[in-house]
């Protein structure tokens, strides 16, 4: 089952306003435990996540001055 993109980047934007600086570091933690489980594709929609996290870094930063 295909994730879409409106779905990644809300959970990222979710998960950024909740974890702050450390929604990368959050991320990264769902991706190893999902690999550890055998997910391979849970692990490639965090994977997703995670370029939205960071994509998302400079607009959350505008939003702060």
């Amino acid at each position: 089952m295909a994730v879409n993109d409106h779905y990644v980047q809300r959970t990222a934007r979710s998960y950024s306003e909740i974890h702050g600086d450390q929604a990368v570091a959050r991320a990264r933690e769902r991706v190893a435990d999902l690999q550890k489980r055998g997910d391979p594709i849970g692990a490639d929609m965090w994977l997703r996540i995670i370029v939205a996290i960071e994509g998302l870094r400079p607009v959350l930063d505008d939003r702060k001055l």
